[in-house]
This record gives C-alpha cells, sequence and structure tokens, in this order.
C-alpha cells in the first residue's frame, strides 16, 4: 500500500470510528480500537480501551461527530491524525451540548498489518491569550490553501 492509500485508508478508519461512536456499536469500537488504547477526552480525562467502551454503552453519549480537513501524517507503521472536531454530546441531566476543537490521534498499524487507534487527545477551543502570528495572518490570506489538502500545506 502505497502512502496515499494508507492515508485514505486511515481517514475511512477515523469514519468508521466516528459512525461507530454514533451507533455505539461496541464491536466495531472493540475491532478499531488497540488493546492499549489511551482517550482523552477534552475536560481531561483519560480512559483505556475498556472504560470507553463502558463510557459509550452506558452514557451513549455521543449524538452527532463532525471533523472538519485532517492532516494525517505516517511515519512506517504509525500515523498521526489532527484536525478540527466538534461532538454534540447528550449530558447527565438528558440536554446536549456542542463542544469543539482540535482532536489528535495517533494510530499503529501491527504485526497483521492492521491499523488500529492507540491514543485520541481532544483539546476543547478556548479564549485565545494572543493574537495570531504573523505568519498564521499571512497563511489565513492565502488563497491557494482552500484548494489544497493539509498534507500539501504541511509539506511546505
Amino acid at each position: 500500500m502505497n502512502e496515499t492509500d494508507t492515508i485514505q485508508h486511515i481517514l475511512e478508519l477515523e469514519e468508521r470510528r466516528r459512525r461507530a461512536l454514533i451507533a455505539v456499536d461496541l464491536d466495531a469500537l472493540d475491532d478499531l480500537f488497540a488493546e492499549d488504547l489511551v482517550h482523552v477526552h477534552a475536560p481531561g480525562v483519560t480512559h483505556n480501551k475498556a472504560q470507553l467502551l463502558e463510557h459509550t454503552r452506558t452514557r451513549q453519549v455521543y449524538l452527532d461527530i463532525q471533523r472538519g480537513e485532517l492532516l494525517v501524517r505516517v511515519y512506517g507503521d504509525t500515523a498521526i491524525l489532527t484536525g478540527p472536531i466538534r461532538n454534540r454530546l447528550r449530558t447527565e441531566a438528558g440536554g446536549e451540548r456542542t463542544l469543539g476543537g482540535v482532536a489528535t490521534q495517533v494510530l499503529h498499524r501491527d504485526a497483521e498489518g492492521t491499523w488500529r487507534f492507540v491514543s485520541f487527545q481532544m483539546t476543547p477551543n478556548g479564549e485565545l491569550a494572543w493574537p495570531p502570528l504573523p505568519s498564521e495572518q499571512a497563511a489565513g490570506d492565502e488563497s491557494d490553501d482552500d484548494e489544497n489538502t493539509p498534507q500539501e500545506r504541511a509539506s511546505r
């Protein structure tokens, strides 16, 4: 599998993960997550695989998960997936809340060639303490960025 195919496969796995969390498809999640998964939720709560499956089963919290444009970097048997995320969540009181931010995920390819999620970390959007750097402002002004993938922009 070449790098382009690997990146596409990683993006498909993320789509499967997203759909499985919403559908509470524990079999799919069990297959997607490595046994040593570390999942750090936005408020800092850390779950292992068993705890995340229990959280998903008992709370059925994920009503919708939207992902923006994702950057995938592949280093041999490790892939890092980074990009925006917006979760619509069920609250304990039965209401809903929406939480946006950026998620970084790490996947590993095992000896059989199967990619599995080993780490997830969501950083919620918050108040910015500093204005954008000049380079960030310039990047926001580049019209061709809308036509390039995150991989193409990262390789500049």
